[in-house]
């Protein structure tokens, strides 16, 4: 069974940077699709950004594209999330998701078409002055 566990959140000004980590046990992450999910309080969880296992595809929220990058580093076995420019707008608990089905890209994760099987327990990010 795949198990994520996040961390690298915390406080951050607006215009300032975070970065992410997702480490992966009870599998290897290349063999998934991989993302990242966010939920504000008192809004629905939303996609974030997500890296098809199957094309090696990246999608993008409008929110974040351009300020966030999704990668993966398999000698880790880990999945990261830069964050840029944060703005307030981004304070969440952030949560890393994998599954195992093999579509190709991903944007279905992002726009909550697709269910993610497997998920973190989630970090906290909070962006204020």
């Amino acid at each position: 069974q795949l198990q994520l566990v996040e961390s690298g959140g915390g406080l951050a000004q607006p215009g300032g940077s975070l970065r992410l980590s997702c480490g992966a046990s009870g599998g290897t992450l290349d063999h998934y699709t991989i993302g990242w999910f966010r939920q504000a309080p008192g809004k629905r969880r939303e996609g974030v950004a997500c890296l098809s296992g199957t094309d090696g595809t990246t999608t993008y929220a409008h929110s974040v594209e351009g300020r966030f990058t999704i990668s993966r580093d398999d000698a880790k076995n880990t999945l990261y999330l830069e964050m840029n420019n944060l703005e307030p707008e981004d304070t969440a608990l952030y949560y890393c998701a994998a599954d195992g089905a093999r579509y190709f890209g991903c944007s279905g994760y992002v726009a909550g078409t697709y269910n993610m099987d497997y998920w973190g327990k989630g970090t906290l990010v909070s962006v204020f002055s």
